[in-house]
């Protein structure tokens, strides 16, 4: 496959040879200016703006979603979902993820109860939910994997019987559809981030799938300290609003980002080709059931491949190609959750396994043909 190089940015930015594991996508400054400028004549930066108003419905437009609040970051979207659900007592959650989704639990003064994995897509095993169900449980909240679709079908099915909440951390799945519909469309609620690392950005930023108006309605007092006007303070809200700066960057990315994800579809298929049939080397999540951001490409480095994950990862580093251990080491293994019956390591066989074999590699839209093939051929020469 013939593969474009990159703009003159990428190489300047990459003087040393350094290629990390990811590199925000932006859009050309001099399209951006425009906006700015806009923002300097309004004087309006924050508080629901025009740019926060229509990139809310373009975004949701682009989604498929019927609502959607805008939020300053995707970790204070998951601390207020809870707190518009009123979640409290238990929640069941994924070990194999990044601390905020644990975190935004204990923030509501929540206690996540982990839950291992299913070994194939790496997401919440459905068929281990039903034994941690206890009095205290209130919600279940699942991870999209690196974007690959959790079996929401099956959380749903354990939800109705239990009367559970179902909140989706969605900060992999941006654009994700299965069966033709959005995946940030299932559950009560679902959380997207819009962080740099993401595949789409707008530096920082995040937010809250609404399923109607009045979830939407209560969402956005909560995230403006609860106020309905100047005098009236009806929750005990938080500063979670996005900037007109933010929301500027995202209704511009909305322009970019299939081109951005074609770019990546590109780079994933090539290490795919090229990986496949490694022995040693799984790559993980590979199917045709969904449509695929290509956010993230994990492989598994299992015990007949030639070297350890580790030493694999400084064998990448040291020719200054660095590879993340994504997730590694687990949620349950920090100090604030490794005292919980639920953390320990007998109880999370499959999420401790995958932890200590999991590598993702070099993936971003302007990555340069020449650098991936560098990681493939050390992968394969090992």
């Amino acid at each position: 496959m013939q593969r474009p190089e990159p703009d003159v940015a990428y190489h300047r930015a990459n003087m040393l040879g350094k290629i990390h594991v990811t590199q925000p996508h932006l859009p050309p400054l001099a399209e951006f200016l425009p906006y700015l400028e806009q923002i300097w004549a309004s004087k309006t930066l924050t508080n629901g703006g025009p740019f926060h108003q229509q990139f809310e419905k373009e975004l949701a437009d682009y989604l498929g979603v019927p609502y959607l609040s805008l939020f300053t970051n995707g970790t204070i979207a998951l601390v207020t979902a809870l707190q518009a659900l009123r979640v409290t007592g238990e929640i069941i959650t994924t070990p194999y993820s990044f601390v905020a989704t644990a975190h935004s639990a204990l923030w509501n003064g929540i206690k996540p109860v982990f839950v291992d994995i299913d070994p194939h897509t790496l997401n919440l095993d459905p068929n281990k939910v039903e034994s941690a169900i206890t009095p205290q449980t209130t919600a279940i909240l699942p991870v999209h994997c690196y974007g690959h679709p959790c079996d929401v079908d099956a959380i749903q099915r354990i939800a109705d019987l239990y009367n559970l909440r179902v909140i989706y951390d969605a900060a992999h799945a941006f654009g994700v559809h299965r069966q033709g519909a959005s995946i940030a469309s299932h559950g009560d609620l679902s959380v997207l981030s819009f962080h740099a690392t993401k595949v789409f950005n707008t530096f920082e930023g995040g937010a809250i799938v609404c399923p109607d108006a009045k979830t939407k309605h209560r969402i956005d007092h909560l995230k403006n300290f609860g106020f309905v006007d100047e005098v009236t303070v009806v929750a005990p809200g938080i500063n979670g609003k996005l900037s007109e700066f933010n929301a500027a960057l995202g209704l511009l990315q909305l322009k970019h980002v299939d081109g951005a994800i074609a770019r990546r579809k590109e780079i994933a298929e090539l290490y795919l080709g090229a990986l496949t049939g490694v022995r040693g080397i799984h790559v993980v999540g590979t199917s045709s059931d969904f449509r695929n951001n290509h956010g993230y490409f994990p492989i598994l480095v299992q015990e007949d491949y030639a070297l350890n994950r580790d030493a694999l990862y400084e064998k990448l580093s040291a020719s200054n190609l660095f590879a993340r251990r994504y997730f590694h080491p687990l949620i349950s293994e920090f100090p604030m959750y490794r005292g919980l019956p639920s953390a320990q390591p007998a109880n999370l066989p499959v999420a401790t396994r995958t932890a200590r074999q999991v590598l993702c590699l070099p993936i971003f839209p302007a990555l340069a043909w020449a650098d991936q093939q560098r990681v493939i051929d050390l992968i394969v020469g090992a």
